[in-house]
């Protein structure tokens, strides 16, 4: 039998897996069409780069901001003055509908939008294939 500790200790790491999972599976994506669709239309499109300076400095989506992946979290809990300061825009609203990440191929994107989602910006999406897929689509 086991020790009331060990069960413990198994039900917690059991709960961890399955929210994990569960953000994982929540994590939604917008494509490439939908997107160009959006820019320029939208005053409340936010679209967030969350790739290294130096990625970022070899090209960017036009009207992107740049928000590196291991500070998305400190960024999206700050006081909403203080992140027009730091960003130059508004902070979007928890229930924002048009809040975009992207990364290079979509992996720390959907990183980023997987903490967006335990922020409470449960409307985020990650850009299908990333900056990559963006520059094949523009031609680029």
């Amino acid at each position: 039998m086991a020790s009331p500790g060990l069960s413990s200790v198994l039900v917690l790491v059991c709960s961890i897996t399955l929210h994990t999972a569960a953000l994982e599976s929540v994590a939604k994506e917008i494509s490439y069409e939908d997107l160009k669709a959006l820019l320029g239309k939208s005053e409340n499109l936010l679209v967030v780069d969350v790739r290294t300076k130096e990625e970022v400095d070899q090209g960017h989506i036009q009207g992107s901001v740049h928000i590196p992946l291991d500070t998305v979290e400190a960024a999206f809990t700050m006081p909403p003055g203080q992140f027009k300061a730091k960003y130059g825009v508004k902070k979007p609203k928890l229930d924002a509908r048009e809040l975009v990440f992207h990364c290079q191929i979509g992996l720390r994107g959907n990183m980023a939008t997987i903490k967006a989602y335990e922020l409470g910006y449960k409307y985020a999406r990650n850009l299908t294939g990333g900056y990559k897929e963006w520059l094949e689509k523009e031609g680029k």
